[in-house]
């Protein structure tokens, strides 16, 4: 009788996972700041990415009045001796803040515009905020290409009270080819 082995694949994987929230028209911004403010995607929002590192380019960390708690911080920036609380890592590229959040199995890519259009091509994952509305902005998230996204999961939310427009949690995962 012969044995049969398997080997494990024993490597850390992580899932680079972009997390946002987009309206119907791509627009994901204006004047550095949030256009719409949905409390269940607030929450969402803090649910996932506490504990884990959260990447975004300057502009973003600057829209935040401090470092969000139980999160690591890193920013991207070309700007060189660019000032940061104690806490807060800064790298100036993409790769180097996956790079440096290596030991966290899902950090979260959160912004902005420029930043998300360089991760997908990186990104293992969406966790996209589909915001059913048009809004005006100045900051854009690109168009998922859908042979290259496939859709997992999807929740509808119904606007009321502490919700001015209805939206859904979509969540995308890469196809492997």
């Amino acid at each position: 009788m012969r044995t049969k082995f398997v080997l494990l694949n024993t490597t850390k994987h992580q899932i680079v996972t972009i997390i946002v929230a987009v309206s119907e028209n791509q627009v994901i911004g204006k004047d550095n700041d949030l256009i719409w403010n949905l409390s269940l995607d607030l929450k969402r929002f803090k649910a996932l990415t506490s504990g884990h590192y959260i990447i975004m380019g300057r502009k973003t960390f600057e829209s935040f009045p401090k470092p969000l708690p139980n999160r690591t911080h890193v920013v991207i920036t070309r700007q060189k001796n660019y000032k940061v609380p104690k806490g807060v890592l800064v790298v100036n590229s993409l790769e180097k803040a996956i790079e440096i959040s290596k030991d966290d199995p899902q950090p979260y890519i959160i912004g902005g515009g420029e930043i998300y259009k360089q991760a997908l091509n990186v990104a293992d994952k969406i966790e996209l905020t589909r915001v059913h509305a048009n809004f005006e902005g100045d900051t854009f998230f690109p168009e998922i290409d859908l042979k290259v996204w496939k859709e997992i999961s999807k929740e509808h939310i119904k606007k009321d009270d502490k919700h001015a427009c209805d939206f859904s949690f979509i969540t995308y995962k890469k196809q492997q080819n």
